[in-house]
């Protein structure tokens, strides 16, 4: 019998060895992810991040689920809207990523409950959260429908979803876009982060991940209504949200 296969990357692996080779890309360049993120999208995925913390219009009080959540950008921003009330998870399924974010949250004087997880087997009961939020880390899940199914499942009836992710860039840009990412993306990750492979990785993931017309039809199989996106940066990024009616 055949095994499943899935992408990682360009490559084509065994469904099962996909997580743990995601996982040795994030140990790897865990300790100079923000750096790199500052230098590879020129400061712009703190404006991504305001974007969606801004459409997630969190509001004291509100439970609030950051899966994938790294070194805690969004569950930093989460946290102070809830308040003192409110209950924020700091999620990931990657510990090493997720030691950076708890520090960060400490260091900025926050203590927010922090948990390595699975996506796609969250430890949460039904109708639990307010607002689920993933950035950038749906393109490394495995089985990324079943992750939006478990989204869904803990949010309350209400709740938002919203799902920030690289997506597919206006046609007119692709071939800069290309270029950047199979040459400079590699180069700073060899300079910056001393890992060429991850960053590499990194430019094939975005080319396998789904269109943002495919994504939207996506979370509206996994039950979610109200669907819609946003382009940034030309669709280089796009922000999906949609809403748990039931």
């Amino acid at each position: 019998m055949d095994k499943p296969e899935t992408h990682f990357g360009y490559e084509t692996v065994n469904v099962n060895e996909k997580a743990s080779r995601v996982a040795q890309v994030f140990h790897s360049v865990a300790q100079r992810y923000d750096l790199m993120n500052d230098l590879m999208s020129a400061g712009m995925h703190r404006a991504w991040k305001a974007f969606t913390i801004a459409r997630a219009n969190v509001q004291p009080g509100m439970r609030v689920l950051d899966i994938a959540g790294g070194t805690g950008d969004l569950a930093r921003a989460f946290a102070r809207r809830a308040g003192k009330s409110g209950e924020v998870w700091l999620t990931d399924i990657n510990p090493s990523m997720l030691n950076v974010g708890r520090n960060r949250l400490i260091d900025s004087g926050l203590v927010v409950p922090v948990a390595v997880c699975d996506a796609e087997k969250l430890p949460f009961s039904n109708g639990y959260f307010d607002r689920v939020s993933v950035a950038f880390g749906l393109r490394n899940m495995t089985n990324k429908d079943k992750a939006l199914s478990e989204m869904r499942r803990v949010l309350k009836p209400g709740g938002k979803l919203l799902v920030l992710e690289f997506s597919h860039i206006a046609k007119p840009l692709a071939p800069a876009y290309d270029w950047y990412s199979f040459n400079i993306l590699p180069w700073l990750g060899r300079k910056i982060a001393n890992d060429e492979d991850s960053y590499r990785y990194l430019a094939e993931s975005i080319r396998m991940h789904p269109d943002q017309e495919t994504l939207a039809v996506m979370l509206e199989d996994a039950g979610l209504s109200n669907v819609q996106f946003f382009n940034l940066a030309a669709g280089a990024v796009a922000l999906h949200e949609g809403v748990n009616l039931y």
